[in-house]
């Protein structure tokens, strides 16, 4: 059933590689617990002990609040076909953002999204795999591209008038490091 790693094996790397969707657990210790759905072309393996996904903006921006003030961070990978697997790496992440010296190069590891707000740069100190025997089969029909058009539609500078009016701070008021008015 269930087996614990200390870092990534090859078989894990496959196993992401093969997944359309991927969930993002963080909290701090007073905040609500955040999990949220991931997907389009937007995580990358850097190494067997080393992950990042792309951030795109949406209607909240819990996650950057609670790796800022906290930095845990779980990541859990499902599969919905023949393989029944659920993984899940824990570890603490960074965020960096737009701007940042280290943006440029991570970002050019992702497609070009307009709606790019954050990268998340998790060192996985588990990896913990299990079961997935009552996780339904489900079929991948493809991206949704409604995000991304509407990230094209406002274009850049109306991405970032959007983070000043709904991502500068978390659901519990928290920053988020998009400083109001920047």
């Amino acid at each position: 059933m269930g087996e614990k790693f200390k870092a990534l094996t090859d078989d894990h790397i496959a196993f992401i590689g093969q997944q359309k969707i991927f969930f993002v657990g963080t909290a701090t210790a007073d905040s609500l617990i955040n999990v949220s759905p991931k997907g389009m072309d937007s995580f990358r393996v850097r190494s067997h002990s080393q992950v990042m996904w792309l951030n795109l903006t949406g209607s909240g921006n819990e996650t950057a609040a609670h790796v800022l003030e906290d930095g845990r961070m779980t990541i859990m990978f499902c599969s919905f076909d023949k393989q029944p697997v659920i993984m899940r790496l824990y570890g603490t992440a960074r965020m960096v953002s737009p701007g940042e010296p280290q943006w440029a190069d991570l970002f050019a590891q992702f497609p070009d999204y307009t709606g790019a707000r954050q990268i998340f740069v998790q060192d996985v100190s588990m990896v913990q795999t299990s079961c997935g025997f009552a996780v339904p089969y489900y079929e991948f029909a493809g991206d949704r591209p409604t995000l991304d058009k509407w990230a094209l539609n406002k274009g850049r500078d109306g991405i970032r008038a959007y983070w000043q009016q709904k991502n500068t701070v978390s659901l519990d008021g928290k920053p988020t490091g998009i400083e109001p008015g920047a």
